[in-house]
């Protein structure tokens, strides 16, 4: 099974209310739920939230919300509440054969294709998974809000930072990505439902909190992530100013 989780907290400290926050005619949430209910992979979409406002709009459009903590220090955390929530209360164990992917809930045009294409590898060994673009300018390289990707032959992490990597040793840094294949995270996450269970019980790592990527305490604790290249670019909603480039950007 197949669990698409979209984390929907109400309060947050550049946009309060986002979930809620009017996109051409429809809630943030609505249009995330239409976008992930178009995709082929996912058995159940799950609304996992802290908010009763945010709970009363998605069971009014026919959809499932949980309700969650509101404590919770990343969306991951969230997941694995409303997850917890979902296969019990208690019934069973966090099972080796389900899989969660965790649906950014400030992604509203989200591409239903992007989340099929992550769901593809999900064939039950692989523990965490992740999507990657590449990086085409100068501009985005450099950067530190794109979490940039050092991968492996096998197309698994090797790390993330903040930073370009690998430094091009000898060339003017405006030109590396013209010398070298860059890839930068896209921020879909599928976690292997036992592996999710495990990665919430683990502190912060050195790694993490030097960079601020929170994926990087899974890598520091021996985890493998997989990853899978996507051609989609769907822009995020952080701030309001965001929602009309967001809706000029997909006209």
């Amino acid at each position: 099974m197949i669990i698409g989780i979209i984390p929907a907290r109400y309060g947050s400290t550049r946009f309060p209310g986002k979930p809620l926050a009017d996109i051409g005619g429809k809630t943030m949430i609505q249009r995330v739920m239409e976008q992930a209910g178009q995709a082929q992979s996912l058995d159940k979409i799950i609304v996992a939230t802290d908010d009763e406002r945010i709970a009363e709009v998605v069971v009014r459009l026919g959809g499932e919300a949980v309700m969650t903590r509101t404590d919770h220090p990343s969306g991951t955390d969230r997941c694995w509440e409303a997850y917890s929530r979902f296969v019990t209360d208690g019934q069973k164990a966090a099972s080796s054969t389900d899989y969660i992917i965790n649906i950014q809930g400030d992604e509203p045009f989200i591409d239903p294709e992007q989340i099929d294409e992550l769901a593809a590898i999900l064939d039950g060994t692989v523990e965490l998974a992740t999507q990657m673009a590449s990086v085409d300018s100068a501009e985005m390289l450099h950067d530190p809000k794109e979490a940039k990707i050092v991968v492996n032959t096998r197309n698994e992490v090797v790390y993330f930072s903040r930073s370009a990597i690998p430094y091009l040793w000898g060339l003017d840094p405006a030109v590396w990505h013209q010398h070298h294949a860059y890839r930068r995270h896209v921020g879909l996450y599928a976690y292997r439902a036992d592996i999710l269970e495990q990665i919430t019980q683990l502190p912060p790592s050195p790694l993490e909190q030097a960079e601020s990527l929170e994926q990087l305490r899974w890598l520091e604790a021996g985890y493998r992530i997989k990853l899978v290249e996507t051609r989609h670019q769907t822009p995020s909603i952080d701030s309001p100013g965001d929602i009309e480039k967001a809706l000029r950007a997909i006209q």
